[in-house]
């Protein structure tokens, strides 16, 4: 079997594996978001936290609880890093320094798992499993928890309620996001990747050399980092190596993981605000970003120029070599679209132009499919956008799911779309005018300018991914993506929850001829060409600095 065919053969039954999953996992999301039932566990956790779930809470509210919960969360994992040496199973690892633990704690908090040290040699037992892998849980229920809130605000009127913070985040943890995990760490276990507490093997190579193997709970940890569009791998490799990705079938798993929750989740908001093919239409959008983006890396690594590159078959420096350019194409493609950070190969490794599509596909938003909820409140923002721009054209004021699209939903939709850029190319002008910057580069020129833009790229979109041979351990840049991080995570989310307070408060609009049907092909046509043009005119000059002046001069 060629290359080619195999490749094509395992996207399509990636596809088709979303395809099947679709519509019972969003129906089920939506009926635990909608659900007046707790479990037993449920309760017992409110009593804990003294939270009552049946409150429900304006937009305010809800925002104070996402905040207060997040801060205490970063207090939480910060110490436990410091003092690591002083828990059980520290392996006998020092403290993580303060810049580190600072950029550590405020990376897995907002769902980001940017990571500036190796786990196995850096991060105890305890801190991997009650720190870290934790967070991965609640980080991601968190995003969930906001992209509900934003679809209440479509789904109810006359009202200012967006649900309950508390319950929501619970519900997302206990009734989605652990099952699932359990299921795919066991899959994962059956398959080859390790999990359990041992102490550190020492071996002797047949070179002669010595050598430290880490043990550890890494199926766990895996499951949720890819399920919950994490990417924090308990090894420095990630999911190039063995212990994490073992074979090319839990490849293929690891990146339907990565895919089935944002996928899923335009499901569960057709199916809250009462019409399935408005889900159709956003999923459709999504998907159609994603599978040309796929395609896009693929052929450019496949046609990379350079007599050894063509020997080889593509470029395959720096690809996991025990799957090739296909599925390390498509894991880097998924990751990046995902706000997940979790990789097989080194991003540093691809072609200039397949490089600059990864960098669009976190400048994106990441919304195509996006992170777990991240990615469904980001597109329904850009379908705000879309409207609005239709209804300039036509001189109607917009509409989109019954709601009036007016002055202050309209600011708050720009407010959000302008965090980001902001974040990302001033930090990148920064790092570039400043020593510290130019340190860290181990590459000059294009290549050079560009591991630095997708750093504060994957920091402020909440990715996690690296250029690798971008030196990101310093106290400059510590401090700074670890800000990057915590603004672009937080910071929307306020716009985000004012906004489905706004809609929350608005009585319907009643249908007429004149409405834009948005839940057409038409509707998703204008809604993929308004995130493209919106890109492109905000990131066009940086990417033309880096990727496309590197893969032209190639």
């Amino acid at each position: 079997m060629s290359p080619v065919l195999a490749d094509v053969l395992q996207v399509t039954a990636l596809v088709v594996a979303l395809a099947l999953v679709h519509r019972p996992l969003g129906d089920f999301m939506a009926a635990v978001y909608s659900s007046k039932k707790h479990l037993r566990v449920e309760k017992w956790i409110y009593r804990s936290v003294g939270a009552n779930p049946d409150a429900e809470m304006r937009w305010p509210a809800y925002l104070r609880g996402v905040l207060i919960f997040s801060a205490v969360g970063v207090l939480f994992l910060y110490v436990m890093q410091r003092v690591q040496d002083k828990l059980p199973l520290s392996l006998g690892f020092k403290p993580i320094t303060p810049d580190q633990a600072f950029n550590t704690a405020a990376s897995f908090i907002s769902n980001t798992n940017w990571q500036s040290y190796s786990g196995e040699v850096a991060m105890s037992h305890v801190t991997q499993t009650a720190g870290l892998a934790v967070q991965n849980f609640i980080s991601a229920a968190v995003g969930m928890a906001v992209a509900v809130a934003l679809v209440r605000g479509f789904a109810r009127s006359r009202t200012g309620d967006l649900g309950n913070f508390w319950s929501d985040l619970v519900r997302g943890t206990v009734r989605i996001l652990i099952p699932l995990s359990v299921i795919a760490a066991v899959i994962l276990v059956a398959c080859g990747a390790i999990q359990n507490f041992g102490d550190i093997h020492h071996i002797t190579t047949l070179t002669g050399d010595k050598q430290a193997l880490s043990p550890g709970a890494v199926a766990s940890q895996e499951a949720i980092k890819d399920l919950g569009t994490n990417g924090g791998g308990f090894f420095n490799a990630n999911s190039a190596h063995p212990f994490e990705n073992p074979n090319g079938f839990t490849n293929l798993l690891e990146i339907f993981l990565l895919l089935v929750i944002p996928f899923s989740l335009p499901r569960t908001f057709g199916k809250m605000v009462g019409s399935i093919k408005q889900g159709y239409a956003i999923v459709a959008a999504m998907g159609l970003i994603w599978i040309g983006a796929v395609v896009a890396v693929t052929w450019l690594e496949y046609a990379h120029p350079g007599t050894a590159s063509q020997l080889a078959g593509g470029a395959m420096e720096g690809k996991e070599q025990r799957f090739g350019e296909g599925p390390s194409s498509l894991f880097a493609v998924s990751t990046t679209m995902t706000s997940t950070g979790s990789v097989n190969s080194f991003h540093d490794s691809f072609s200039g132009l397949s490089g600059g599509v990864l960098l669009l596909g976190m400048m994106l938003g990441e919304i195509t499919p996006g992170g777990v909820g991240s990615g469904l409140y980001g597109m329904l923002i850009m379908a705000i956008i879309a409207v609005f721009i239709a209804g300039l054209m036509v001189g109607r004021t917009p509409e989109y799911l019954g709601k009036k699209i007016g002055t202050r939903e309209i600011k708050l939709a720009a407010c959000y779309i302008l965090i980001t850029p902001a974040l990302v190319l001033i930090g990148t002008a920064v790092a570039i005018a400043l020593p510290d910057g130019k340190e860290a580069m181990t590459n000059i020129g294009a290549h050079g300018f560009s591991e630095v833009l997708y750093a504060y790229t994957s920091g402020s979109n909440n990715n996690g991914s690296a250029f690798a041979g971008f030196g990101a351990n310093t106290p400059f840049f510590n401090i700074t993506i670890g800000l990057c991080m915590l603004l672009g995570r937080f910071l929307p989310m306020v716009f985000v929850l004012a906004l489905a307070g706004s809609l929350a408060e608005q009585k319907p609009v009643p249908e007429t001829a004149g409405t834009l049907r948005t839940e057409k092909p038409l509707f998703t046509g204008l809604l993929v060409g308004t995130l493209l043009i919106v890109t492109g005119l905000t990131f066009f000059p940086a990417l033309a600095l880096g990727p496309l002046a590197e893969g032209l001069a190639s």
